[in-house]
């Protein structure tokens, strides 16, 4: 069952504005209704005629935009639509995330490499990617060589020189 809604308070009591946009609705209204002259209400709000003319225009053009129908439910606005696209630019950030995780793992999986990123130059020279893998191969082979071979009595393989060393 949907919660009751209050009415909304209307009436004089409710509308907002500074003192000087008050006393300028105040006098315009009475000049509209006839109590003033409209040099009154000019001299009221210490401006000019011509000007006392342009502000009743422009509060009855106010009148007119507020008058017309609205359209009902939640309206577009210019800052609802940005909150929208952001909102939809972070699902779509965390979807891609998520197939790339997927790519690399489904890669891993059947023992592919990389997608083969183009490697960063630095001044025009290219750096070599180590390898960690091929780095701590190299290191347990050159231990295993120090010690003589393998336990069983077998030779070890050499490992590929220069490969994965620090100094590259």
């Amino acid at each position: 069952m949907a919660a009751k809604r209050k009415p909304k308070k209307t009436g004089p009591e409710t509308l907002r504005g500074s003192r000087h946009a008050r006393k300028a609705v105040a006098a315009i209204l009475e000049a509209l209704s006839g109590e003033i002259g409209t040099s009154e209400a000019a001299e009221l709000l210490g401006v000019s005629l011509s000007r006392y003319y342009q502000l009743e225009s422009r509060a009855l053009q106010a009148m007119m935009i507020a008058m017309e129908p609205r359209k009902r439910g939640i309206q577009k606005t210019p800052e609802r639509e940005i909150q929208a696209l952001k909102a939809e630019k972070r699902q779509l950030e965390l979807d891609l995330r998520r197939q790339q995780s997927l790519l690399r793992a489904a890669n891993r999986s059947l023992g592919l490499g990389g997608r083969g990123r183009k490697k960063a130059s630095s001044k025009g020279r290219a750096k070599k990617r180590a390898v960690r893998g091929k780095t701590v191969l190299a290191t347990l082979l050159k231990d295993v060589e120090e010690a003589g071979g393998g336990s069983d009595g077998t030779q070890v393989r050499d490992a590929e020189p220069g490969v994965g060393s620090p100094s590259e």
